[in-house]
């Protein structure tokens, strides 16, 4: 499950945060890129939340400098932050840094963060799961050229948190997020969302939250029961096929009454697959046709908690295609229609996978899996604001 992480300026906007269901307050000084919080500001929004809530804040942009690196982080740890969010910019001194804050990680829950328009560096995510880091996080640092998914695509984005996971690290992914990125980010399993821009009026980051844009952003992410104050998350781990299909999913048919019909038609990729000996070590191109039937909303479509988008179904089948060489496309087909009926709505789908190079014509596989239809209840993910006008109703 994924934690859903919102950037805020101090305590005001962190009670708002609170209310519409904000997993994580992330302090933050949103006029500059990743600014640093006040460590008074941190206290004082800790005191604020008073344990509803984990409490993130960001050290800022200073140098590389391990010892200034350092005291910046150990003042945000004395503010009482539940996570701290050390900036990793391309320097030499960058791993140096990580080793001196190994110092602080007994007392201090560290999350490094990378920024995907300066290059991720891989290597360093092993570097600080030997330093103690807790998690690892990629963002955006200059925010007016593009989102993360324009930096990165989503089979690169589930490379880097199955690369997190491995290491034992919370995968957090942020970048001028908006609710349209939500669905297709939740397929590569993260453990944490964060969002600024997506939650203000008019998607402007320096201007005021919005309660509406929160329960958007709230209701597309599913609420996950860990969120506590006491420890920290485990990492997600990485999908099991074999489970989702003995699990989630149906061979048999299931009535599902109305529903919408959304489609991905003559979607062409690259693909490594194939049981011989002359299709390993290369790709081959392959055609998919797929089909998902997802449950109506019961309102007229108004926004992304509304409908299943067909980002779902592409997005699905890039992150399948880019983990490994699969033998059958029998595998194949599988693995997508179970990553696709991950999400809530949908409750059945059809799956054609086409070889494209085998001969004259195409050879391939099409399959229909159904999950149980009680599982694909359209259902409210988190009581809105309306339900939360008192305070404790949040808590």
């Amino acid at each position: 499950m994924t934690l859903m992480l919102a950037s805020v300026t101090g305590a005001p906007e962190a009670e708002i945060a609170v209310r519409h269901g904000a997993d994580i307050i992330d302090i933050k000084d949103v006029r500059s890129r990743f600014g640093a919080a006040d460590p008074a500001s941190v206290a004082a929004t800790v005191d604020a939340v008073a344990r509803r809530r984990l409490v993130s804040a960001v050290t800022g942009r200073q140098d590389m400098e391990p010892d200034a690196v350092l005291r910046a982080a150990a003042a945000i740890a004395d503010a009482g932050a539940s996570y701290i969010k050390i900036a990793l910019y391309p320097d030499p001194k960058r791993s140096g840094s990580l080793r001196a804050l190994s110092a602080l990680a007994g007392r201090a829950r560290l999350i490094g963060v990378m920024f995907a328009d300066h290059g991720l560096d891989e290597a360093l995510v092993g570097l600080m799961a030997e330093c103690g880091f807790c998690g690892v996080m990629i963002d955006t640092f200059n925010k007016d050229r593009g989102r993360l998914l324009d930096h990165m695509d989503i089979a690169a984005v589930g490379h880097f948190t199955d690369a997190a996971h491995g290491r034992g690290l919370m995968a957090g992914l942020a970048g001028s997020l908006e609710a349209p990125d939500i669905p297709r980010l939740l397929l590569a399993t993260p453990d944490v969302l964060g969002f600024r821009r997506a939650l203000c009026a008019g998607e402007d980051r320096n201007g005021p939250l919005s309660a509406a844009a929160i329960d958007i952003v709230r209701g597309l992410i599913p609420m996950d029961v860990r969120r506590t104050d006491a420890g920290s998350p485990p990492p997600s781990s990485k999908l099991d096929y074999r489970l989702l299909a003995a699990r989630g999913y149906s061979l048999e048919p299931k009535e599902d009454g109305d529903g919408d019909c959304i489609f991905l038609r003559d979607f062409v990729l690259p693909v490594r697959v194939g049981a011989y000996a002359h299709e390993r070590g290369k790709t081959q191109s392959v055609r998919f046709n797929v089909e998902a039937r997802a449950r109506r909303a019961d309102r007229l479509a108004e926004d992304m908690r509304d409908v299943v988008s067909y980002d779902l179904i592409a997005d699905s089948i890039r992150i399948i295609a880019a983990q490994e060489h699969i033998a059958l496309v029998e595998t194949l087909a599988e693995r997508i229609a179970a990553l696709i009926l991950t999400h809530p709505r949908v409750t059945s789908v059809t799956v054609r996978v086409e070889k494209l190079e085998v001969g004259p014509g195409a050879a391939g596989v099409e399959i229909v899996r159904h999950r149980p239809s009680d599982v694909a209840k359209v259902h409210q993910l988190y009581p809105t604001a309306t339900a939360a006008a008192d305070p404790k109703a949040a808590t």
